[in-house]
């Protein structure tokens, strides 16, 4: 058999074997919408570009993309979007939003050709989406009681709110979404669960929704003014750090007894030190949360370790970065007990230019964290392993964070600049000072957890 009869026998086997030959191999495909791009979109961008979230235009149809198709080849190589600013190079997560290269380069393509349909008949289907959420059909929303209003000072506001709720029965929480009314001023929440025992207060709606922190009132003031107290002036039951947001963040989601807390059926979420960034113009919120329930009651309570600012561990040298220069800062911790780790989130301002955090072990190997090689204030990340990661006893955990207090940095808060320290807990929170922390989601090890995987949605 000649050579050219046996290459046409074995493609012809390979085919008939039902073996799939990439087409980008064999002859080049022309990208398309339908082919290509538009698997690509609903996956890694419409879930933000719809209506009623964070994206500022919808990309849900051809004539979405088609539109600004030069654009989103140019964010997506310059990796502005998806916005993902972990390295996954360095470690992997449950729920990436990132875009392989492979990916990016269809963008171009696409682009670069002028964007074409192609067969609209094999156009994939558009994901379900659930309103107003971005995990899924909440069981429970709860929403802030009044608008609060936002005067156009140019000054950050802090403020003490409380969202009261009434359900049927006492119930689980597996997750809690917080969904900003005004995503453009909302910086930052805490938020910690109030539960009361059902006679103790017979009005939980009562009371001014929010006040100002800061002011000089007395914390016991402002839990009166707000009605948090029992009828009797006793404290309600509270469940600290219960939900937490950055610019970005969605709450992580693990498997079920992982992390649920006890919901009573009288109580209230109070959100201390709900964070407002500065408007020239006078403007409002009204921000809401979604609830998700559970099916498994608490089996093993998540708690949070904080290094660095308002945390256990010391910066190195002390948080000031002086005017003019781009400075590097160090904080640690040896762990005295087993850890296992689900989620890190690190957390700088402004200045903020990159971000390195890691485990030592006692035997010398080093287990990667995070690192941020180009920290973008507006994304702030929860990033959850995709499967638990067991610190041993004895680890050093090492976080290093680097400022940039140059005019070569965009976001700047200042020209010409001036020094930037951490100041105390009201200005050290400010969008003008500057913040270094790794916070850690953790619970005590347990036998098998590094074989618990992690998948960071509800399924």
């Amino acid at each position: 058999m000649s050579r050219k009869k046996l290459l046409l026998y074995l493609i012809f086997a390979l085919f008939a074997a039902g073996v799939a030959i990439d087409y980008f191999i064999l002859k080049r495909e022309k990208v398309t919408y339908s082919n290509r791009v538009a698997k690509i979109i609903f996956e890694k961008c419409t879930p933000c570009h719809r209506q009623g979230e964070v994206g500022i235009f919808p990309l849900v149809t051809y004539r979405d993309a088609s539109r600004r198709a030069k654009m989103l080849a140019k964010v997506a190589r310059e990796k502005i979007m998806p916005p993902w600013p972990a390295d996954y190079n360095y470690v992997h997560y449950a729920g990436e939003r990132y875009l392989t290269e492979k990916e990016i380069k269809m963008l171009e393509d696409w682009a670069e050709s002028g964007a074409p349909l192609g067969d609209s008949t094999k156009i994939p289907p558009l994901p379900e989406f659930p309103t107003g959420s971005q995990l899924g059909k909440p069981d429970l929303v709860l929403k802030m009681k009044d608008v609060i209003p936002l005067p156009g000072d140019n000054r950050d506001k802090f403020l003490l709110v409380k969202i009261p709720y009434e359900i049927k029965q006492d119930t689980f929480i597996r997750a809690i979404e917080f969904v900003p009314g005004n995503r453009r001023l909302v910086h930052h929440v805490n938020g910690h669960l109030i539960q009361y025992e059902y006679d103790k207060k017979k009005d939980v709606f009562g009371g001014e929704t929010f006040v100002q922190q800061y002011t000089g009132m007395p914390q016991e003031e402002m839990y009166k003014k707000i009605n948090l107290l029992n009828d009797d002036g006793s404290y309600p039951m509270l469940t600290g750090s219960i939900t937490n947001y950055l610019p970005g963040v969605l709450p992580a989601i693990y498997p079920q007894g992982i992390g649920v807390y006890r919901m009573s059926r009288k109580g209230a979420l109070l959100l201390k030190n709900i964070h407002y960034g500065p408007t020239p113009v006078d403007t409002s919120d009204q921000s809401s949360f979604n609830i998700f329930f559970s099916a498994a009651p608490p089996e093993r309570p998540v708690r949070d370790m904080i290094l660095g600012t308002f945390g256990i561990s010391k910066i190195e040298p002390p948080l000031v970065v002086p005017a003019g220069e781009i400075k590097t800062f160090h904080t640690r911790v040896v762990l005295k007990t087993d850890i296992s780790i689900l989620t890190v989130n690190p957390h700088m301002h402004l200045l903020g230019k990159t971000f390195l955090a890691y485990a030592l072990t006692p035997a010398g190997d080093t287990i990667h964290l995070v690192k941020i090689n180009q920290w973008d204030f507006r994304w702030q990340f929860f990033y959850t392993f995709k499967k638990i990661l067991r610190i041993p006893a004895g680890s050093v955990i090492h976080v290093y964070g680097t400022f940039d207090n140059t005019t070569a940095n965009p976001n700047n808060p200042f020209n010409p600049p001036q020094t930037i320290k951490e100041g105390d807990e009201f200005e050290g929170m400010s969008t003008t000072s500057e913040m270094f922390q790794l916070i850690i989601s953790y619970m005590p090890y347990k036998k098998g957890d590094e074989n618990i995987s992690v998948s960071n949605t509800f399924k």
